[in-house]
């Protein structure tokens, strides 16, 4: 198990290496079991602009762990943006595949008004 933590690590690593080339904010994403989280920083990931998650109260359902709940955090997110003038950045999506939840949270924040 630490074998397989350890490769999504170099993953992400390897993304966010890329993603500093650029200099937009991005947009990161972390999931478990139970919960999807999302949250726009700076490119130095510095400063938190904008986030939104499953454990919050109001955002919280029967099953916060499913593809219905990653897509009501992505609309979420990329609103709060919007609110705060953020209209593009860069995706993150921490060494995870690009499957699932972590698509259809990205999906939605494009729907809703995100570029990346």
């Amino acid at each position: 198990m630490a074998i397989k933590s350890v490769k999504r690590q170099k993953r992400a690593l390897k993304t966010r290496s890329k993603i500093a080339l650029t200099e937009n904010n991005r947009l990161t994403v972390f999931r478990s079991n139970s919960h999807i989280h999302a949250q726009i920083m700076t490119n130095k990931g510095s400063e938190i602009l904008v986030s939104a998650s499953t454990s919050e109260s109001d955002l919280r359902s029967d099953n916060n762990g499913n593809i219905e709940a990653a897509s009501r955090i992505g609309k979420v997110v990329a609103e709060r943006a919007l609110k705060k003038g953020i209209k593009k950045v860069s995706f993150d999506r921490s060494g995870y595949k690009y499957h699932g939840r972590v698509k259809a949270l990205a999906e939605a924040a494009r729907e809703a008004g995100l570029s990346f």
